[in-house]
């Protein structure tokens, strides 16, 4: 069903993206719970694994959490699993549907966000088609995604002065390192790792909340 309603909004600060690889179902909900307690402007299901069921069930309980917590959801790739779940939009990058393809399908009420890597003018286009933020990245050495791409906080200055929708920075994104990349320009840090790896998820959640001067 499309999302002809008005859209959530983007609330500046962490933008989680789900760590599927390592983390089975129930370990995946319980830490993400944890991580939304804590406070999280956006939760992104990001899930390569080929079994369509299982990529189900995660996003209809993870849509659930997110709307106990008034947290954004959105799904990696997969336009059709976000209809099912009815979740507030999609990430598409270079490789996936086009922005106009989603749109069509998903309504105006959706949320849209676009991966344009190190190019301010894939930016730029994304913007002009209508996408709700654009995703710049990688920033620092991950080991959660393969990219041949790197970005770096110049980049979010000229975003800051050219675009008009929320600039999102990911990759290697840590509370040491994050704190440039706001005074950059990111209104949103999107993180794995960081969140899903600590031995105290909460409390790193509240670190980088920091750092945009919002929550505890």
């Amino acid at each position: 069903m499309k999302r002809d309603s008005m859209k959530p909004s983007l609330r500046r600060g962490l933008y989680v993206i789900t760590d599927c690889i390592n983390l089975d179902s129930g370990a995946l909900l319980e830490r993400t719970r944890h991580i939304l307690d804590a406070g999280v402007s956006v939760l992104q299901y990001r899930d390569k694994t080929t079994d369509s069921s299982l990529r189900l069930q995660r996003a209809t309980a993870l849509r659930r959490l997110c709307s106990g917590y008034d947290t954004v959801f959105l799904v990696n790739d997969d336009v059709e699993l976000a209809v099912d779940v009815d979740a507030d939009g999609v990430h598409v990058g270079r490789e996936d549907a086009g922005y106009p393809q989603c749109r069509a399908r998903l309504g105006s009420g959706a949320i849209i966000g676009v991966s344009c890597y190190n190019q301010i003018e894939l930016a730029l286009q994304a913007q002009a088609q209508g996408a709700d933020y654009v995703a710049f990245g990688a920033f620092y050495p991950t080991s959660t995604k393969h990219t041949q791409f790197r970005a770096d906080a110049q980049l979010l200055m000229q975003g800051r002065r050219r675009l008009s929708i929320p600039q999102v920075a990911i990759g290697g994104i840590t509370p040491d390192n994050g704190t440039e990349l706001v005074h950059a320009g990111a209104d949103l840090l999107a993180v794995v790792s960081s969140v899903y790896s600590s031995d105290d998820p909460r409390q790193v959640v509240r670190e980088f909340n920091r750092m945009f001067n919002v929550g505890g």
